[in-house]
Formats: C-alpha cells, structure tokens, sequence
C-alpha cells in the first residue's frame, strides 16, 4: 500500500510506517502525477483536495492532520466513495495558548496590571472559540459569543449569543470561524468596511481562523486612518503571497502558526491515523503521547515574593511568546512576491519545537490562592 503524505506532517514513520510506503511530497506543490498510483493520501491545509488531483488516482482514503476542511471538495469525494477524515479540535489547545500570549503582550502595550479586566468578543465558537471562551471565563474575563449558525441550531438550549455588532464593542475581538461561501451565515469577508469602522484605537482585533474572513483592502484602510485600532494577524488572504503592506501595518504579524504547538502538530496525525486504522480494520494502538519528547524547559518556580502579573508573564513567555514570529515573518518580506511566498513557507515548514503550556510545571513555594487559581486556568500543571 502506498501512502502519499504532506512532509511536514509530524511522525509519519512513527504513526504510519508499518501500514505501508510512505512517499513525501511538498503539500503546497502537490500534483496528480504525485498521487496517481497513491492508495492513501495524507494532507495539510495547503493542499487542495479535488477532481483535478484526484481523478485518475487510486485513492480511497483522504485525511487531513488540520481542523479545518474548506481545502477538500467534500462532495466530490463523496461521490468517488473516497473516506475522508479530519482532525477537528486537534490544535483548538494551540490556538488558545497563541490568543492568550498576544492578551498578555496587549494588556502589557496598554499597561494593564490585571489582564483579566479585558472584555473579549469570540466570533466563531467552535472548538477553538468555544475552549477560548471556557478558558477566559475560568479566569475571569468577560466575554460575548458571537455564532449565528450555532444561536439558529440550539436557540434557548445553547449558550447566549450576541451580534456581531455586540462582540465588536469588546475590548479584544478574536476571530476564529471557517471559511464560507454562499451560506445564510457566510464568512468571507464577514469583516469588512462597515465593521471595521466601528473599532477604535482602544481595541485590538485577533485573526488567528482564516484570512479570507477579514477584506484585506479594507482593513488597510482602516489601519491607514484615525484612530484605528490594533490587529494581531495570524492568517491573510492569500496565502503564502501575503501582503507586505498590511504587515507593516499590522501590530502583531505571524506566518499562520497559531495552531503550530507540537502537542497540536502530533494530535492531527493521531488523529487521522486512528481514522485510517478504522478504514483498514486494524487495531488502534499508538498514542501521541509516546512520541513527545521531553521539553526543552520543564519546571519554572515562584516563591512567595513573586508580583502574580509578573509570574504569569513570566511562564506564559517562557512556554511562547509571540514577538519572536513576527520578528521572523517581518525578516521574511523582502524581495518578489515569489520570494516572499516561499519565504512564508518557509516559516511554516521550519517551524521551531514549540510546547504548550501544560508541558511546564509551575512550582509555587508560600504563593497566593488566586496565583495558583490562575496558573491552573491557564493550563499550567502545579506543584505546590
């Protein structure tokens, strides 16, 4: 059996090497001549997933280690009796982390001691903005959901949802929909003009779901005027060409790694490989757990005579901090758009090993309840 897989999918050897071949491809490049005598193929969000790949091939099953599925033309594949599978939730975690470092560097911006007075607006609340939501709200922040696909499916049995209009007024927006086209609730270029002129420079607007949701000409003109606001831009239109304007302009600019934890990387190939083992009749019997190796940094330790802003401050950058990616995508726009693209990929593709939070062990030595409360919110693990 052969298995084309995306070469930046994580421990192909170690989840798939004993199912069959495993041919590596570039996702981004990916062509029919690549998976024409495939049986299986393995991808990312880069590759798209369609008759124009696909037909020909003897294909049967498609996984993609990635939430989202607005890359694969799902009914065709139905139509072929191609199984597709996903990895919905796999990097919510990951996500979360990234919008919790860039509150953290904004609350610092705005010089805010106690980051949880931020009011925070979650467009889209799904996986990854229904655990953001549950996480602030365990930390007490304020937050408003905004998801009218999910307010029309589960009317009064669901949580309270509010406009977009409603989330906008927030202190923090941070989006995180799928892409939709031609839909009653459709995302492409859901933020545009009008919304977009209703932020101040107060706020600070997240994109850490897809790029196509925010209109890009748009948002630099907003950026461009009085009074605008601050963005943190994970995903852009257009991908890998970026633009290089709306970068400068940007606050916080990073090259579509939000999700890039290696805990999130590893649960997507488990993930699909647990499908794969269902399509194939075999047994499940490896887990991502025992591929993770130990982290570069595992304990940090506060006394008592530690300032809570501070300690929080200190284990959440120590575990990521965001500066260090927009450092590089910033390094990364010089020269064609050509260049600029492949530099983009770049980035993705060389990603540095990055833990999330609950691979640090926080020790506290005499500290405060609500010190210990909020480490424990975050997702930090204790010992006390």
């Amino acid at each position: 059996m052969l298995i084309v897989a995306d070469e930046n999918i994580p421990l192909l050897d170690s989840f798939f090497g004993d199912m069959g071949e495993i041919r590596r491809v570039s996702g981004r490049h990916m062509r029919p001549d690549d998976v024409r005598d495939a049986d299986i193929l393995l991808v990312r969000s880069v590759t798209r997933v369609n008759r124009e790949l696909l037909e020909g091939s003897r294909v049967r099953f498609v996984g993609t280690a990635t939430i989202g599925t607005d890359h694969v033309d799902l009914p065709w594949l139905e139509e072929q009796g191609i199984r597709f599978a996903a990895a919905p939730g796999c990097n919510a975690n990951s996500v979360v982390e990234y919008v919790l470092s860039v509150l953290s560097l904004y609350a610092e911006k705005r010089g805010l001691t106690d980051w949880t007075a931020l009011s925070v607006g979650i467009v889209g609340v799904g996986n990854v903005g229904g655990e953001l939501a549950a996480k602030l709200e365990r930390m007490g922040v304020t937050t408003r959901l905004c998801d009218p696909p999910r307010a029309e499916l589960e009317g009064e049995q669901g949580p309270e949802f509010v406009s977009l209009q409603e989330t906008m007024e927030c202190d923090v927006v941070s989006l995180h929909t799928p892409l939709t086209r031609n839909t009653s609730h459709a995302t492409f270029h859901m933020i545009g003009e009008s919304e977009l002129a209703g932020l101040t420079s107060d706020q600070l607007l997240i994109s850490a779901g897809r790029g196509e949701v925010i209109d890009t000409e748009a948002l630099k003109n907003r950026l461009t005027s009085a009074n605008a606001p601050r963005v943190a831009l994970d995903v852009w239109e257009r991908e890998p060409k970026i633009d290089p304007e709306l970068v400068d302009l940007a606050w916080l600019a990073t090259p579509h790694i939000a999700g890039y934890s290696l805990e999130g990387k590893v649960q997507g190939t488990e993930m699909i490989y647990k499908a794969l083992s269902h399509f194939l009749g075999l047994p499940v019997r490896k887990k991502a757990g025992q591929f993770l190796p130990e982290p570069a940094l595992s304990k940090v330790s506060f006394t008592s005579a530690a300032d809570e802003d501070q300690a929080i401050k200190t284990a959440l950058r120590a575990c990521y901090d965001p500066r260090q990616d927009d450092a590089r995508l910033r390094l990364a726009m010089n020269g064609s758009a050509e260049e600029r693209g492949e530099a983009f990929d770049r980035l993705r593709r060389d990603y540095p090993i990055r833990r999330e939070f609950s691979s640090l062990k926080v020790q506290l030595k005499g500290t405060s309840k609500s010190l210990q409360d909020s480490f424990r919110a975050i997702g930090f693990k204790l010992k006390i």
